[in-house]
């Protein structure tokens, strides 16, 4: 009986007999060129995003530390997930010792666990600063914050496992290449389903229900100034009710696009996934099935798009001539008029 073995990266997840079988080289050029262009335009995307947000660290507010650690994720996954997976793709089979082995396989995991925790912590972030105001009040600004270091946290720890799956072994007679061993028929189902589990359905679950209750609470305090400026109009009173600013409208409406972007990239990565899993007929070797792979990786090159999105043009025409430009604060601080917000939050739940 041959031994199966299961191959995961971010283009490829197939599971084949023990062998040396030659690959589609026209499918291998398709996934190379895909890969440069992903390589090339996240990590030259997220290092000028980085280097904007240096220059401007000293006015550096609680969003913009969450986008530079999400940009940190982002290179991660592109100098330690998309290159070495666009190298193997050059070369056919992996090139270095098991040690190299093991390390590529547990980088590639932590980026992906990096980038997806980093957008869970930003939005619970902008939850907090919503609906609990005077939490995010009572906070100190910080480079450091300790959301940011759980989710890297996480994502070292939950990437330790890969050390021990992966490992570079012999597929035929003098061949070699970094594969996992997994006990047959259930391993590979087993770690594929709760790979999908912890990187993309328990955070967007989680993310969901705080944007749910982001637009609730954005709807109760739309209600209550409306009351208010009707009262106004008849009794020529002074509102006592905080509108939401419209830089934290700003942001929440960039993480809203954020959460999105992931789940557009890395959706059709995970059903295939699953597909090529629990399906032994599935199409693991069409063009279709390894582009949908592929593209999740456009991710890291859409987080640093969106932020510029919603940011000031200037910042735009920073990144790409790298001049100094004297920018007031797109994204200022979380804290303003928080005090207020609160109050109006409590007195409609004092009504009520």
């Amino acid at each position: 009986m041959p031994v199966l073995t299961l191959n995961l990266s971010n283009a490829t997840l197939e599971i084949e007999a023990t062998g040396d079988e030659p690959r589609n080289e026209h499918l291998a050029q398709i996934e190379i060129a895909l890969l440069s262009v992903i390589f090339l335009c996240s990590s030259a995307l997220n290092f000028g995003l980085l280097l904007v947000l240096w220059k401007k660290r000293q006015q550096m507010s609680r969003m913009r530390v969450f986008v530079t650690h999400l940009c940190l994720a982002d290179l991660v996954v592109a100098f330690f997930q998309v290159c070495p997976q666009l190298m193997w793709d050059i070369t056919d089979r992996f090139i270095g010792p098991d040690l190299v082995c093991r390390l590529v396989k547990y980088l590639q995991v932590v980026g992906m666990f990096a980038s997806t925790y980093m957008i869970v912590v930003m939005t619970v972030d902008r939850y907090q600063a919503i609906c609990n105001p005077m939490v995010t009040f009572q906070r100190r600004r910080a480079h450091w914050n300790l959301p940011v270091c759980v989710a890297w946290l996480v994502s070292f720890v939950f990437s330790v496992p890969q050390l021990f799956i992966f490992s570079r072994v012999q597929i035929a007679p003098g061949v070699y290449d970094c594969w996992a061993e997994f006990i047959q028929p259930w391993g590979p189902k087993a770690y594929v389903t709760w790979t999908t589990l912890v990187i993309f359905l328990v955070p967007i679950v989680t993310v969901t229900v705080c944007q749910v209750r982001i637009c609730r609470a954005l709807q109760i305090n739309l209600y209550l100034k409306t009351q208010q400026q009707k009262q106004q109009q008849q009794q020529q009173q002074t509102s006592n009710v905080a509108s939401v600013s419209k830089s934290r409208i700003k942001t929440v409406k960039m993480t809203v696009v954020i959460v999105l972007a992931y789940t557009v990239c890395w959706a059709p990565f995970f059903t295939v996934q699953l597909w090529s899993v629990w399906d032994a007929d599935a199409p693991t070797e069409t063009a279709t099935f390894t582009i949908l792979m592929l593209l999740a990786s456009l991710n890291s090159v859409a987080n640093p798009c969106i932020y510029l999105l919603f940011t000031s043009p200037k910042l735009l025409g920073t990144l790409l001539c790298m001049k100094h430009t004297d920018m007031k604060e797109s994204l200022p601080e979380e804290a303003t008029m928080v005090s207020s917000l609160y109050l109006s939050f409590k007195s409609h739940s004092d009504i009520r």
